[in-house]
């Protein structure tokens, strides 16, 4: 009788410790539904061994729905990421584009640190800093944003999408450095205006805020759209 009592008192404790507001990051993956994990599956675009100079390199850095779902997830509320589909329209537009699916619950101030060294490695291999852009979407846009901080480079270009919130200010450090874009939907409920981290900035280059129209809030993310999609391509210069 004892041994059939103690496993669900664990579960209760266990849902009651962890009971507490879920991070912005979290919020992403609150509605995804129970599909089956996907990471035997894999996109890579890594770092060229031999880089050029003539070349522009972005660094795509997806949202925190791909690390616990997989390469195609679907999200009741937003739909299916198509990830996919991202790299290849970012590449379309002539990047040689850097990005991989990030293991489950990557801690984001971690993978800054290798973005950065690979930012560093292009640097080192002669690519300038003008040519390089850090694109973020919600979780990837704290790591893009953690990374700005840490780089400190006020050549390297970074737009950061939808996750500037009261969340971000309180747990991250962030002090960006660099010609930095903001964009968000004027639905989103997790990410909104980046101004209050533009007004602490102690190294910005360029800056830039676009508020979408779109209507879908986070859901812009999740596809492609000309509307973000072009919007990088201008930011980063050629």
């Amino acid at each position: 009788m004892t041994k059939t009592l103690v496993l669900p008192l664990l579960v209760v404790l266990a849902c009651a410790s962890n009971s507490g507001k879920p991070s912005p990051e979290q919020m992403e993956q609150t509605s995804e539904t129970n599909e089956p994990l996907l990471h035997d599956q894999t996109i890579g675009r890594d770092l060229p061994r031999k880089p050029s100079a003539d070349k522009r390199y972005l660094f795509f850095l997806h949202g925190g729905i791909v690390e616990k779902k997989g390469i195609r997830p679907r999200d009741e509320r937003f739909g299916v990421y198509e990830f996919e589909a991202i790299l290849r329209a970012l590449e379309q537009r002539g990047f040689q584009v850097i990005s991989e699916a990030r293991a489950n619950e990557t801690d984001s101030k971690a993978y800054a640190a290798k973005v950065v060294q690979q930012i560093r490695t292009l640097l080192s291999a002669g690519v300038p800093a003008r040519k390089i852009t850090v694109a973020g979407a919600s979780k990837g846009s704290v790591i893009a944003m953690i990374a700005s901080t840490e780089l400190r480079n006020r050549e390297v270009n970074f737009v950061v999408m939808a996750n500037c919130n009261d969340w971000l200010a309180r747990t991250h450090p962030i002090d960006l450095h660099g010609h930095v874009l903001s964009i968000y939907d004027v639905n989103d409920h997790i990410g909104k205006s980046c101004q209050p981290f533009f007004d602490k900035a102690t190294g910005l280059g360029r800056s830039n805020e676009i508020q979408l129209r779109v209507g879908t809030g986070h859901a812009i993310l999740y596809q492609p759209l000309k509307e973000w999609v072009e919007e990088i391509d201008r930011w980063a210069p050629r």
